[in-house]
């Protein structure tokens, strides 16, 4: 029996290995964290402290108003459903804005027009959920905003 003669493993190789592994780990890494804080907006107001003092006060408005905000897409259109006591209600809408929750990219503003019972709006989205960031007006004047998750199987 002969043992095959090989080069031996020494410190300076194994560095090298040990070097090498650390290296990619950490440049992957870094990598997706570039692509995630690149790709996510990750803003929801511009300043949080001065929101935080008129939250409550808005969110009551918006509670007193006892309103039934739904969305869903149906054959390629938008169905936004805002009742009050199983009524449909007539709004001003102020803006709204339909896209992913971690990217921008895909945003979509559809121009909701009112049909008697819904807002509709034609619209393409693919498959997976999407929001519908909605900023309306009541008649009596209150600001009605909500992020409503809109879910597409087609």
């Amino acid at each position: 029996m002969t043992a095959t003669t090989g080069k031996p493993l020494t410190g300076r190789k194994v560095l090298l290995i040990m070097c090498s592994a650390f290296a990619v780990i950490i440049g992957v890494n870094l990598t997706l964290a570039y692509k995630a804080v690149s790709t996510f907006p990750g803003l929801e107001t511009k300043n949080s402290y001065v929101s935080s003092q008129t939250f409550d006060a808005n969110r009551a408005a918006q509670e007193a108003l006892n309103w039934d905000v739904a969305a869903f897409v149906e054959a390629g259109q938008l169905r936004l459903s805002i009742m009050q006591d199983g009524v449909p209600v007539v709004v001003d809408i102020q803006s709204a804005v339909l896209g992913r929750a971690t990217n921008v990219a895909q945003d979509q503003t559809p121009v909701l027009a009112f049909d008697g019972q819904h807002y509709v709006a034609p619209v393409s989205l693919a498959k997976g959920n999407w929001n519908l960031r909605l900023v309306a007006l009541a008649e009596d004047g209150t600001t009605f905003q909500q992020r409503i998750i809109v879910r597409t199987q087609e």
